[in-house]
């Protein structure tokens, strides 16, 4: 997969008010929703320290040669390339966000994947209630996780701006939500906070979505991987089927001329080609969720909004085979 498959195009802004009338009760985590993973990696600050949360051997080669190390992050950290908006006109129903504390950032909080990002939280929440100002029959789940040096203060100034900013857009945890309920109801965020303390004092906020990952560089052990989960049963509510690739220090510092970027666009071919063969739905082995990096590339987002058609049967669910076609 080369750069002439890389765009950045309209994509699918209102791929879910276009959904057939047959898919408006299905609950949402027995729908397939295409999601990005490391949402905002695509700003990275790479004159920002590694997080303290790394291993204890890229610390001491940060502290040794940030020089070295910083940028190398940087290279292998980035995941996506696209600002928030653009993720979702392409069809991102699913952000993967993962908080932080910088170090001498004052009491903003920021994004961090190896290194910490340049945009805050704020900014990055604001951009996204703008959005769904504009596409009013649109939901998307925000995953908020790892939180890395946030106090229990940060916490709560963070949630409460999370209430105030989504309002009534925001899906109570208590609702079985499908796209019919959430239109009637005028809601368009479900808020996943993985802090459990938070989670059980505010009804707004969803516990931690299941995501599975295979920790491998190689494609073909991230499709064994899924494909073992799947024979041992999905989750009943929300989850994640991850196609992203997991590096480590020491296959870093052993491919000096590799990126994340690289890697991936050699193994999208095999990992697009098993999400093409899934199918949503409360079943046993049915996906819902499905994680990519870099998302620009056009048939992912088709290709996963196409597999909502095989709930339908008959002629209509031949629109998976056209999505996938992009």
């Amino acid at each position: 997969m080369d750069d002439q498959q890389l765009r950045s195009g309209a994509g699918n802004p209102d791929w879910m008010s276009g959904l057939p009338e047959e898919l408006l009760d299905v609950p949402l985590w027995n729908l397939a929703i295409p999601g990005s993973h490391d949402s905002m990696s695509f700003c990275l600050d790479v004159s920002s320290p590694v997080l303290r949360s790394e291993s204890c051997l890229l610390r001491v080669l940060d502290r040794l040669c940030p020089c070295w190390t910083r940028p190398c992050v940087y290279r292998w950290a980035t995941t996506q390339q696209s600002v928030l908006s653009d993720q979702c006109d392409l069809g991102i129903r699913f952000l993967d966000l993962r908080i932080a504390r910088k170090p001498a950032g004052g009491s903003k909080l920021f994004f961090a994947h190896g290194i910490y990002t340049l945009t805050t939280v704020k900014d990055a929440l604001e951009e996204l209630a703008t959005w769904l100002d504009t596409h009013p029959k649109e939901i998307v789940i925000l995953c908020c996780s790892h939180f890395s040096s946030l106090t229990q203060e940060d916490h709560t100034h963070l949630v409460d701006f999370i209430l105030r900013l989504y309002g009534n857009k925001l899906c109570s945890s208590q609702e079985s939500p499908t796209l019919r309920s959430c239109w009637s109801r005028g809601q368009q965020v479900i808020v996943s906070y993985d802090n459990q303390q938070m989670a059980l004092h505010h009804p707004e906020l969803w516990a931690e979505i299941p995501y599975w990952y295979a920790d491998s560089t190689d494609p073909k052990k991230v499709v064994a991987y899924l494909e073992e989960q799947k024979r041992r049963g999905r989750p009943a509510g929300f989850y994640v089927s991850g196609l992203n690739l997991t590096e480590n220090v020491p296959y870093v510092l052993l491919h000096p001329h590799q990126n994340m970027r690289k890697i991936t666009m050699k193994a999208l071919s095999l990992l697009l080609g098993w999400a093409g063969e899934q199918r949503p739905g409360p079943e046993q082995g049915g996906v819902n969720i499905v994680c990519c990096d870099f998302v620009g590339v056009q048939q992912f987002c088709s290709l996963v909004i196409g597999l909502n058609y095989k709930l339908l049967g008959g002629a209509l669910s031949s629109r998976s085979i056209v999505l996938r076609s992009d």
